[in-house]
């Protein structure tokens, strides 16, 4: 702040001027006044918030509000083990959260049924996959990958006919099945949702490592996979319910993340019932966690 003194008058007589000088002595005055002017408005714009270099950033650090916490977070596997930041968030607030993802447009599991785009939507922070009496359903593929990671979904999915699976997988990057691996963590086969599997394949004979866990997967859950150079473990609702620690089971080499609800019909599967599976969210973190 500027300690502004007032000019007192004094007793002693006015000393003469010099001729031609007053005028000069005015102009000086009032431009110093007007570049002391433009000084304080100068540092006034640096110094605000909002003001100063490009961007608009000021000299103190701006903040922005936290995320949002996810529905069910306190009962995640990542938040009750401290998996730390999540490198991918999806909450299916829109279509716009499909772009990270290949949904699928094609012939269905095992040659039998479609997979299609129209078959899959994401609206109001729920992703849905929708199958027909027809076999006409949807899956869809993260365009990211890792070798070891930790994934977890919030699945809700109703009573269904008895040749659709709700599953979450992992899938190798190199496309050589059943040789490089598949881990399906979450298949429900059981159609009243009441019993969830976990199938890691592995060798090129398919040979299968199998778990299962009874809930009520019609109600939301938190389904997640931890897969390390030591184990794989799958959580529900954060807690440990399958493990494997064979390292000639663990795949090899790279893998991501897919949603299916795929469709086992069989040869006398006749009035096959429309069936659906929700996702509140996924989530994907690196390992070891950062």
């Amino acid at each position: 702040m500027s300690d502004l003194r007032h000019l007192q008058p004094t007793d002693e007589l006015p000393v003469p001027r010099p001729p031609g000088r007053g005028p000069n002595r005015t102009i000086i005055l009032i431009a110093g006044l007007v570049v002391l002017a433009l000084v304080a408005a100068l540092v006034f714009v640096l110094v605000r918030p909002g003001g100063g270099g490009a961007g608009g950033t000021s000299g103190a650090p701006q903040t922005s509000a936290p995320p949002k916490p996810s529905a069910g977070e306190d009962t995640s596997a990542g938040k009750m083990l401290g998996w730390g930041t999540p490198s991918i968030t999806e909450e299916f607030d829109s279509a716009d959260d499909l772009k990270q993802w290949d949904v699928y447009d094609g012939v269905g599991h095992d040659k039998k049924g479609i997979r299609s785009p129209d078959q899959i939507s994401a609206k109001d922070g729920i992703l849905t996959i929708d199958g027909n009496s027809d076999g006409k359903t949807g899956g869809m593929a993260l365009n990211s990958s890792q070798k070891y990671g930790r994934w977890e979904g919030r699945v809700k999915t109703p009573p269904s006919d008895d040749t659709y699976h709700a599953v979450m997988l992992l899938w190798p990057d190199s496309e050589k099945w059943p040789e490089d691996g598949e881990v399906d963590f979450m298949e429900m086969l059981d159609p009243d949702r009441q019993e969830t599997n976990a199938y890691i394949h592995y060798s090129e004979d398919n040979k299968q490592e199998h778990g299962e866990v009874k809930t009520d997967a019609t109600q939301w859950h938190n389904w997640a996979v931890e897969w390390t150079p030591e184990h794989i473990i799958t959580y529900l609702d954060g807690r440990e319910w399958f493990r494997v620690t064979d390292p000639k089971v663990l795949p090899p080499g790279p893998m991501h993340l897919c949603i299916q609800l795929d469709w086992f019909p069989g040869d006398d599967d006749k009035d096959v019932k429309d069936s659906a599976m929700e996702v509140d969210w996924i989530k994907q973190y690196p390992y070891p966690a950062k």
